[in-house]
């Protein structure tokens, strides 16, 4: 397991993930702005999702994100920011 370091609201949190890995397993971009919105992140290799991450306000960055430790599909934290895993940014896609 890996210690993450989350910038949040001026104070440091840690973040505890299952690995070191970052294999999007999803992205979504659910208000159609061709930016993602909604990460899905599978953390050591097990073809899991154990990180979700979400931009809540449309700006194409991570504000919120959750990490399901023992994968039980419920949150072991949920912390401001990246979570000290920021995405690869892609470029926008273009609506056809």
């Amino acid at each position: 397991m890996s210690q993450e370091t989350v910038d949040g609201a001026g104070a440091e949190e840690t973040v505890e993930t299952r690995g070191d890995e970052r294999v999007e397993l999803l992205r979504a971009d659910t208000n159609n702005d061709g930016r993602t919105d909604v990460w899905v992140v599978d953390t050591d290799g097990d073809g899991k999702a154990d990180l979700f991450q979400f931009d809540t306000d449309g700006d194409g960055k991570v504000d919120v994100t959750m990490v399901d430790i023992d994968e039980d599909g419920q949150p072991d934290a949920v912390v401001d920011g990246d979570g000290g895993l920021p995405p690869e940014q892609l470029p926008p896609t273009v609506q056809v």
